[in-house]
């Protein structure tokens, strides 16, 4: 297993990082901590989870069951120290933190992570999504900066700054990150870092992979540039790059039976795009899951995959490739498909 590190620190993560959003109701107690084991056994140190996880669908009701589920494998096993554990918390939510996250309410919530996590610290604590809104979850096609305030957004990260300098003062964090940002708002939280000598984001939570690579233009230069390592999520499409999606298939119990699109995924192209990467795993012997994962390791910019397994099974495929290794001629093969279907959706 390839180790990178986060960011400019001297934490050393997994080039594959274990999901866990569908932990606590689409994937039990059983399933979950057999899995955690499965992928520490197989070298993978980092795992990724959320205040407002499981989703499929996000509910109040649920919201903080994934970390719960982390919470009891720590304690069962006491292997906190061989994790790096990155959590988040939400931005404007009419569910789960309306109005978002601010100086005033930073550390309620890292203390109830860290209650339902039943540790005493996070490694790396993640910005979920900005107050201010996004052009992630297909927002980009109408996406409107004209109509933020960049005054009061100023204003906000420095009071959020001021609050994990405490916390981490404290050890209650250890790291800050960022996700689904754009590039203004990473150098914006840099700056915010400076002028306040609070914690530097070492990584930006974005969606990336074959089928969406809108991060290979100007955050893959602020990436390079100011060590924000990238941790990537949906590297497999929501599961389109799997091909079980493709022929009208619908399999039960999967992320589209339950919402449909896919969160927009779904579109009149991403079928064909998706057919060119599975034909291209079919010519050169690959399996399509391991080629997409290791896809992620050829970029010019430090990647740790999120991937997320809804059952072991899932899991087996997954870390049977984790040190798969691309010939060139599959990445020019990727790359010529990739120019044939950009952004199908």
């Amino acid at each position: 297993m390839k180790m990178i590190p986060l960011g400019n620190t001297d934490v050393m993560v997994s080039d594959l990082c274990l999901g866990t959003m569908t932990y606590g109701t689409h994937t039990l107690d059983d399933d979950a901590h057999r899995q955690i084991d499965m992928s520490l056994d197989a070298g993978i140190n980092f795992l990724d989870v959320a205040e407002m996880y499981p989703v499929n669908p996000v509910k109040k009701e649920t919201a903080g069951m994934s970390e719960e589920t982390l919470g009891r494998w720590f304690s069962k096993t006491g292997r906190r120290e061989e994790v790096v554990l990155a959590t988040k918390i939400s931005g404007d939510s009419a569910i789960l933190r309306p109005g978002g996250f601010s100086k005033a309410n930073m550390r309620e919530a890292v203390e109830n992570s860290l209650r339902r996590l039943e540790t005493d610290y996070i490694d790396l604590y993640q910005l979920h999504w900005p107050n201010r809104g996004s052009y992630a979850f297909r927002q980009n096609w109408t996406f409107d900066p004209s109509k933020q305030d960049k005054e009061a957004e100023w204003a906000n990260m420095i009071g959020v700054m001021e609050a994990a300098k405490e916390l981490v003062a404290e050890g209650k964090i250890r790291h800050m990150g960022l996700s689904n940002e754009s590039a203004w708002g990473t150098m914006k939280w840099l700056d915010a870092a400076e002028e306040t000598g609070g914690p530097r984001m070492v990584s930006i939570q974005n969606e990336y992979s074959l089928l969406y690579r809108m991060f290979d233009t100007d955050m893959a230069e602020v990436s390079v540039h100011e060590d924000v390592t990238l941790l990537s999520y949906s590297p497999l499409g929501c599961g389109l790059l799997t091909g079980k999606y493709q022929n009208g298939a619908l399999p039960e119990g999967s992320r589209m039976y339950i919402n449909g699109d896919l969160g927009g995924r779904k579109t009149d192209r991403v079928f064909d795009a998706t057919q060119a990467y599975l034909d291209i795993a079919a010519k050169h012997g690959l399996d399509p899951v391991q080629m997409s994962l290791a896809w992620q390791a050829t970029r010019p910019f430090p990647i740790s995959a999120i991937f997320g397994a809804t059952n072991v099974g899932q899991l087996e495929v997954i870390l049977a490739g984790k040190d798969l290794v691309l010939s060139q001629d599959v990445i020019d093969d990727i790359e010529a498909a990739h120019k044939a279907w950009p952004l199908p959706y």
